[in-house]
């Protein structure tokens, strides 16, 4: 009896059908025969055949290792080449499960690479095993930098972020709180020779209160970091050259009001005894007056 499997309709075994469901994502890895490898640049990397085999029978296969659809090694009658482009850091290892080791690991080694071997068999060489492996090649980024640009306009400030010399392709975010911010005239450059990557976005914030961003790079499945905190001042503090210039100008300017409260003071008595005196002689004016004979 056959039997077939009904997708759509709810199961009653709920937790059977998601076992089903590993076993066929699992199934499917497998059988898929693609294993992934990750390394950074100048390291290196062991890409593995994932076969077996005796030093006698090594000398009736044929053994090639291929990056996508070039060359890289091959072992016939027990002999190995190794093509010009991994020439000299390139190796092999027959007892290791047919292994190669790729070193100083460069950003182009980046690709599929696929055993395959062959036996002969009737006067032929047939397919024995074949098995492939993603080499995955980075570049790390070094830790962001962030730079002040000053002030475009009143109350705004301005910061940069950026950082440069990783692989494969960064996004560059602004962070506060957890939120991601709109950040202005992000750029991102690729290097033609070495691929490598430059990456720098700009961020505009209100200076009347205490802010701390993080700039977050993130390539591949790796991520790199930075933290600018910003702390509102209230009246900034007098420099030495502020300090010196008040203390020349309150003794100059207390001589100087002394000096005015002092003349002011002089010509208020002086028109004082001026007056004084005016009256003084307008009385004996008047007492002469008084006292002369008529005539």
């Amino acid at each position: 009896m056959d039997h077939t499997l009904k997708w759509g309709i709810p199961s009653k075994r709920p937790y059977l059908k998601l076992f089903q469901l590993l076993v066929l994502a699992g199934l499917f890895y497998f059988c898929s025969g693609v294993i992934q490898v990750t390394k950074t640049v100048k390291e290196a990397a062991m890409l593995s055949c994932d076969y077996n085999i005796s030093t006698e029978e090594l000398k009736r296969v044929r053994i090639y290792w291929q990056k996508d659809n070039e060359m890289v090694l091959a072992v016939m009658s027990g002999k190995v080449k190794v093509w010009p482009r991994y020439e000299n850091r390139t190796i092999t290892d027959v007892t290791s499960n047919l292994c190669i080791v790729i070193l100083a690991l460069r950003l182009s080694d980046n690709g599929t690479y696929t055993c395959v071997i062959q036996k002969p068999e009737k006067g032929s060489y047939k397919l024995e095993h074949r098995t492939s492996v993603k080499l995955m090649v980075r570049a790390d980024f070094p830790v962001p930098s962030i730079t002040d640009l000053g002030n475009p306009s009143p109350n705004n400030r301005r910061i940069i972020c950026s950082t440069s010399g990783g692989f494969p392709k960064p996004h560059l975010s602004w962070l506060e709180n957890g939120e991601e911010l709109n950040s202005t005239n992000t750029t991102l450059s690729q290097d033609p020779e070495t691929e490598l990557y430059t990456i720098s976005s700009e961020l505009d914030f209100n200076m009347t209160s205490n802010h701390s961003f993080v700039c977050l790079v993130k390539y591949g499945g790796l991520t790199v970091s930075q933290t600018f905190n910003w702390q509102k001042s209230a009246k900034p503090a007098p420099s030495a050259d502020q300090l010196l210039l008040w203390a020349i100008i309150i003794p100059v300017s207390a001589c100087g009001i002394s000096v005015i409260i002092a003349v002011t003071l002089t010509c208020l008595s002086c028109r004082h005894a001026a007056r004084w005196r005016e009256r003084m002689r307008n009385k004996e004016s008047m007492e002469m007056e008084r006292i002369s004979p008529s005539t």
